[in-house]
């Protein structure tokens, strides 16, 4: 059973990320003071300003930011301080080149980016621990300080580690999982292509191989390896940090990225988790949105219900409010007018109670003179200012919204083990992909809201008992635990559905010689007789489901029945397995699980919702096209309908009773016309 958060914002605001260093003092002063005008209450700084507390190795000075402190003060702006260990200090990286992370063939990488480090070496260990010491002890008890930021964006820019010190950790964190290299080479399935050790010193992390093709088994463990030393370097550092904050300030990082157990992290080491939002990156000139079946921008928030399930209520530490690129990358057109205060509230929508934008000003030097802020170089007040000044005042009748739930129709599980199995094999990744995309955008066309839920070996039945559906797409690893968890989840009322290639793996990866969907087979009543890719020759392959035809997706898994209580509700039509079942239900005591031969389509899950009775669960009391997106948070017995249209046309909504405006306190009934990218709240 997981921890409640420990910190909660009571009211919803708005803040914005500062760089104290990268301009003038004669600016600081004006800056705050416009912020405040615009109802920015909160600042981020110190995130990447390692060298302005220590310039040079055990020399500290504090100049700096006590000179821009009292001007905070002056300000009475709040403050969130990041710790600086994102960026390590040219002095260090020179005299210690071993804190620094390689390619997998070992090159190092070099001063001159950011997160260059790892996180597994002794000496960046111990002096990122001094440096946060010397922060924390220094402005944790100012009174301008609210939280701490840990690092930033933790595993961006690297989600793999390759030093020296990550083997030498790897092969200790080895020896504490599994003893002896006897119990490693069979449970690692070491055996293969002569790939068993001898001796610790010939366990590496993985290395430069032909077709850069390491032993998958000991791949699956080396990425719990990384979100465990991730999540120590973080842990760490937190420790210190609480030893001088203040009652009631709080201590995040922002996210979220590869290979990092976010819920463990959240768990262990923060009070509250903050992400960054960036749904401008759907349109850079890369993608290709107006082909695109993944909804564009809209796709964010399949990534703030993700952040949800690690935080309920949670903040944005970095909200997209201009073009993001680098100039070596990413180049993006600038948002509409309109889409920045539509994805702040998309952020809100979803569960934020607080919002910072990124950042102030564009910066005019450096590798992100592209990534655009509120202003723009030339310091003028624009139309992005314009918005956050008519954002705040439309956020100041709803500020007590702070801490209502989201309300999702229905749950889809996701557990680590998995989504790093995905990492791994190509196989897995592709049918996980494909079916997670259809799934979000079934919940978003049908206007069903969805949550992610976590599943682990410590989830308990009440965890998840308050979804009547939930969707396992292809839990190609399972445990006895999990089994367990899921079968009660069942046989206390709910429904479970479960895709193709369920069970085919044990923990450590390997297959599993047993029918899948393995440990759920008693459950379900069925066994895989036989499965397969769809080729790109075979055409679409359908089921037949109530005299409809639903396409069963990229992948098939030819389903029969082992016992005589399941009910085939679907064959396949075509292809060599015709007429074999696809679909099928079992009833299990108070609740029934649902086995799928298939990859979702958006197709077959709407059909599955309506099946299920849980599809568009508020058509009565709003309507409207698929263009807008419908979020749901209640607080106090009252529900709050957060509708976006994501469209740069005009958009009509049907009340189905009459509801109160909350940004004019009008009452709204019947037939409503949203601009594009207008938003609306209703009570």
């Amino acid at each position: 059973m997981r921890r409640q958060q420990n910190f909660k914002w009571d009211a919803i605001s708005l803040g914005t990320c500062y760089y104290p260093e990268h301009w003038d003092k004669e600016l600081w002063e004006e800056d705050l003071e416009r912020m405040k005008e615009a109802g920015i209450q909160t600042i981020r700084i110190g995130e990447f300003a390692w060298s302005k507390v220590e310039p040079r190795e055990g020399e500290y000075t504090y100049e700096f930011f006590d000179g821009f402190m009292e001007t905070a003060c002056k300000a009475e702006m709040k403050v969130i301080f990041g710790t600086p260990t994102a960026t390590p200090p040219a002095w260090l990286t020179e005299k210690y080149p071993e804190v620094l992370n390689c390619r997998m063939d070992g090159v190092k990488f070099r001063h001159g980016m950011r997160r260059h480090y790892n996180y597994n070496s002794p000496v960046y260990q111990k002096l990122s621990a001094r440096i946060v010491e010397k922060f924390a002890g220094h402005y944790a008890s100012h009174p301008n300080v609210i939280g701490w930021q840990i690092d930033n964006e933790i595993n961006c820019e690297a989600d793999v580690f390759y030093s020296e010190s990550d083997t030498a950790a790897f092969r200790e964190y080895l020896k504490a999982r599994y003893g002896t290299l006897e119990r490693l080479n069979r449970e690692l399935g070491m055996i293969f292509w002569n790939q068993e050790y001898t001796d610790w010193s010939e366990v590496y992390v993985p290395r430069t191989t032909i077709h850069d093709s390491s032993n998958p088994h000991l791949t699956l463990e080396y990425y719990r390896f990384v979100s465990e030393s991730a999540g120590a370097f973080c842990k760490m550092q937190s420790d210190i940090i609480r030893k001088y904050m203040k009652p009631g300030d709080f201590i995040t990082t922002n996210g979220m990225f590869g290979h990092l157990d976010n819920h463990k992290m959240m768990d262990e080491a923060l009070d509250v988790y903050t992400y960054d939002s960036y749904p401008n990156f759907a349109y850079c000139l890369e993608e290709d949105p107006i082909h695109s079946k993944g909804l564009n921008d809209r796709k964010w928030s399949n990534h703030l219900s993700r952040v949800r399930s690690v935080c309920p209520h949670f903040g944005i530490m970095e909200q997209q409010s201009g073009a993001n690129g680098w100039n070596t990358r990413m180049e993006a057109p600038a948002p509409k007018p309109g889409q920045m205060t539509l994805w702040a509230m998309q952020s809100i929508a979803h569960g934020a109670d607080y919002v910072s934008f990124f950042r102030w000003r564009t910066c005019t030097v450096g590798t992100e003179i592209y990534w655009h802020g509120i202003l723009d170089y030339d310091n003028r007040d624009n139309r992005k200012l314009g918005e956050v000044k008519a954002l705040h005042e439309r956020l100041r009748p709803v500020r007590d919204l702070a801490g209502a739930g989201y309300l999702a129709a229905f749950g889809v599980l996701e557990d680590y083990d998995n989504l790093w199995d995905a990492d791994v094999d190509v196989w897995h990744r592709r049918v996980e992909k494909a079916s997670k995309k259809e799934i979000f955008a079934a919940s978003q066309l049908s206007h069903t809201p969805m949550d992610y839920v976590l599943l682990s070996d410590s989830t308990e039945y009440e965890e998840l008992g308050k979804y009547p559906v939930l969707f396992y797409p292809h839990g190609l690893i399972l445990t006895e635990r999990r089994a367990e968890v899921l079968k009660m989840y069942v046989e206390k009322g709910g429904c479970l559905i479960i895709g193709a290639r369920t069970g085919q793996k044990e923990e450590h990866g390997r297959c599993v010689m047993a029918p899948m969907p393995g440990l759920l087979a008693d459950l379900t009543g069925t066994a895989v007789e036989e499965f397969t890719f769809v080729g790109a020759v075979d055409g679409t392959v359908c089921m037949e489901w109530n005299q409809i035809q639903l396409d069963t997706g990229i992948f098939n898994d030819i389903l029969e029945t082992v016992s005589e209580d399941v009910k085939v509700l679907a064959r396949y039509t075509s292809n060599y397995y015709e007429g074999k079942p696809a679909l099928t239900e079992r009833l299990a005591g108070d609740g029934r699980v649902i086995h799928f031969g298939g990859t979702f389509t958006r197709e077959t899950v709407q059909a599955l919702l309506e099946y299920t009775g849980i599809l568009s669960p508020y058509e009565d009391e709003v309507k409207l096209s698929p263009e807008c997106e419908l979020c749901v948070r209640e607080k106090d017995g009252k529900k709050y309908f957060f509708i976006l249209n994501y469209s740069s046309g005009e958009q009509e909504i049907c009340l189905g009773h009459e509801m109160r405006d909350l940004s004019s306190g009008e009452k709204r009934t019947g037939r409503i016309c949203l601009k594009g990218y207008e938003t609306i709240i209703l009570e």
